[in-house]
């Protein structure tokens, strides 16, 4: 887990890249290929990747507050992840669903009710998006994170 500001921002990016990629790419299968070309496939991770980076960022300190104030043994850090994924991921849901309706609606045509295709969409995403960050892209996110950051923060402290 980050224990500063900049390795929070690295962890943040970890996380939403593997976030983004995998529910773009689940999405992309749900909705069909027929509009799929690479160049739009980049143009709409590129900015969905910053939406989810700017939405994460005024999810996540609520999350933890929330996550901080549930009865559960904060001894094992395993169980505050798990709380913190299950505050953060329904948020995250929630909102990026909207920007996902948005953009199918501007792609293409939403059919029925808008409120019945966002809680249609909700209920798609929910249950991709908590299996893959607590299984996939979390654990990920904390490898690089212990790989690749900390090793050369440490070191610099060791160093000054």
């Amino acid at each position: 887990m980050p224990s500063n500001k900049k390795e929070g921002i690295i962890f943040g990016s970890f996380m939403c890249f593997g976030m983004v990629l995998i529910m773009s790419v689940y999405n992309t299968a749900l909705h069909g290929f027929s509009t799929f070309t690479p160049g739009s496939a980049v143009v709409q991770f590129l900015v969905t990747l910053i939406i989810a980076f700017v939405v994460e960022s005024f999810v996540e300190p609520i999350a933890r507050k929330i996550a901080l104030s549930l009865p559960y043994d904060k001894s094992k850090e395993i169980n505050f992840i798990v709380a913190l994924s299950c505050c953060m991921v329904p948020a995250m849901v929630l909102i990026m669903s909207v920007y996902g309706l948005a953009l199918t609606a501007f792609m293409s045509e939403i059919e029925g009710s808008i409120f019945t295709a966002y809680l249609k969409t909700v209920g798609l995403n929910f249950v991709v998006a908590l299996p893959a960050q607590l299984l996939i892209v979390g654990p990920i996110s904390r490898w690089l994170l212990t790989k690749y950051v900390k090793p050369s923060t440490q070191k610099a402290k060791l160093s000054a």
